[in-house]
């Protein structure tokens, strides 16, 4: 019997402990224990153990994730002591045993064969038994976005999901005003586990919170019956990724990129879509072209989270035996600590701004994912593509600061480029809509000794140079003259992006200074006037998000973390 105490602050709800323990040199076993096993025994018995020297190690799995092991513990099971009778009672013992078995399979097999049966019927009702163990959260219960089957039509196939095939159809009643829409239709495979059903629909039940023009909407579920169907908005042009690449032209070395009014759009767009998930307290961790869906109007919109995956399964990589991750977009503290805020949603959004400079070409192309690994965490970023106007490469700059609290927000994003977005954008956005009502002004914090604990770059890659200050965001990158020049007693109106940490240009990144002036690597921005410092307001503790894979939201449990051993 081997004991543990409980941790002392653990962070989040135990789920479960995962044992690990070996018998001298030989490959470790794991043992998974549920939280109601340790209960009841305060422990765990390890049974079929051999006679030797046993180290083993606990580790506790709560809902933000898998914890560290505990220090080896050692103990030693002695060989079973002979005994004469044994072989009497082996001979009772094995024929009353093989015949139980031989019961219990003739029983599973009836029961098997009978659910099958019943299966075939299709009664319509999914009866479901889950370990509450792994599922604190109650079985799926229908609500006012459940559609009556008979009302939806599927007509054909427009793609491999997360869970299943994706279906364009026709549904009856699910928009106002509307006899019928063109929708998408989301399956779950019959071969899909309990675990993905309730994934498949926590994802839905995560989306019916959502009411941007610029998030793609849910439009209701059909849980009864099977199989499991959830009607999203149709975005007839496909996902982002899919739709740049289709503007290449064939058998040419330099492609014609948008107009840039275009490409600022798209930007706007997206920009408008994940400051409302900022909004409302959501990080998506995998903002990408791919995951950003176009509509018949060419309105770009944020995707559904998670629809993608498996078609673009090569933009992800495992590391370390983890979950699969994209780090080709991902931010050096989401790399590192695996930490993941609005702030590292910003970094991806300058990697979504090259992918649509480039008509959807693979970031940190010809580097592994391990050399991208070690690349971005230096310091390093991409290299401004070919044709691509400075307005745009300056955007990417600002969302590629190496400290998260001196990028910028979405709002703000939105905000110096809102005089290029079209008309509509000002009726359907939610950066000018009532609920995206103005915080009060707050005064500048003008010490500078409040930023001395605020680390920039990595240390490795800087080298001392004069500070600088940012140029104008929609002037193509052309130094503005020093009447312009931003000072330290700027009004509290400009959209500050923070303070500009000094640096070098490093190898391989394309600058935009004129002679004798200072580029900073990490903004792009130009300093003609000496070290110049632009200070926000105090940095505030971020308040929690709930996490678009993982976490809670208004207590709905989305998908869990398992161990892998489990």
């Amino acid at each position: 019997m081997l004991h543990w105490p409980e941790p002392v602050m653990p962070n989040g709800l135990i789920l479960m402990y995962e044992i690990k323990f070996r018998l001298g040199t030989e490959p470790e076993k794991h043992e998974c224990v549920s939280r109601q096993q340790y209960r009841e025994h305060r422990g765990a018995r390890l049974t079929n153990l051999g006679s030797g020297n046993y180290s083993a190690q606990v580790s506790a799995t709560s809902l933000a994730g898998n914890g560290s092991w505990t220090e080896s513990v050692f103990f030693y099971v002695p060989p079973p002591k002979r005994d004469d009778g044994v072989t009497f009672y082996l001979v009772i013992i094995i024929p009353i045993i093989v015949t139980l078995f031989i019961a219990c399979l003739t029983t599973i097999l009836f029961f098997v064969n009978k659910k099958r049966n019943s299966d075939r019927l299709g009664n319509g009702v999914l009866y479901a038994s889950v370990n509450p163990e792994y599922f604190s959260a109650e079985m799926y219960v229908p609500d006012e976005w459940e559609v009556a089957r008979e009302k939806i039509t599927m007509h054909k196939e427009l793609g491999q999901g997360s869970f299943g095939m994706v279906y364009e159809g026709l549904a009856k009643g699910v928009v106002k005003d509307e006899p019928e829409t063109r929708v998408a239709i989301k399956t779950v495979n019959e071969s899909a586990s309990m675990r993905e059903r309730i994934e498949f629909l926590n994802e839905a039940s995560v989306m019916k919170e959502f009411n941007c023009h610029h998030v793609v909407r849910l439009l209701g579920v059909v849980s009864q019956g099977q199989p499991t169907l959830v009607i999203m908005e149709l975005m007839t042009r496909g996902d982002l990724k899919s739709h740049l690449r289709s503007l290449r032209k064939e058998n040419s070395t330099t492609q014609v990129l948008p107009p840039l009014k275009k490409m600022i759009q798209m930007a706007g767009e997206i920009a408008d879509g994940m400051s409302y998930l900022n909004a409302n307290k959501f990080v998506h961790r995998d903002l990408a072209a791919r995951n950003c869906m176009v509509a018949e109007d060419y309105t770009v919109k944020i995707g559904d989270f998670g629809m993608t995956r498996d078609i673009y399964e090569t933009d992800y990589y495992r590391k370390g035996g983890k979950g699969l991750l994209p780090v080709r977009w991902m931010s050096p503290e989401s790399l590192k600590d695996g930490v993941f805020t609005t702030m590292s949603d910003v970094w991806s959004f300058g990697v979504v701004l090259w992918e649509i400079a480039t008509l959807a070409e693979q970031p940190y192309q010809g580097m592994s994912n391990e050399q991208v690994l070690r690349f971005v965490m230096e310091g390093e970023l991409l290299d401004k593509p070919d044709n691509c106007p400075d307005m745009l490469f300056e955007l990417m700059r600002m969302c590629w600061q190496y400290n998260p609290k001196m990028r910028p927000s979405f709002l703000e994003i939105i905000n110096s480029i809102k005089e290029d977005l079209e008309p509509p954008f000002r009726e359907m956005s939610f950066f000018y809509s009532e609920e995206n009502k103005p915080p009060d002004t707050e005064e500048l914090d003008m010490e500078v000794e409040n930023m001395k604990n605020i680390p920039l770059d990595p240390a490795s890659t800087r080298q001392p140079s004069a500070a600088v200050a940012p140029s104008s965001g929609c002037t193509g990158g052309t130094p503005p003259p020093s009447t312009q020049q931003l000072s330290p007693m700027q009004g509290p109106s400009t959209p500050l992006l923070g303070a500009v940490s000094p640096s070098s240009p490093g190898p391989g990144v394309s600058a935009l200074a004129s002679p004798g002036q200072a580029l900073d690597k990490h903004s792009g921005h130009v300093s003609a006037n000496g070290p110049v410092v632009l200070l926000r307001p105090n940095f505030d503790e971020l308040q929690p998000y709930a996490h678009m894979n993982g976490g809670r939201k208004n207590e709905r449990a989305l998908p869990l973390p398992q161990s892998s051993a489990c």
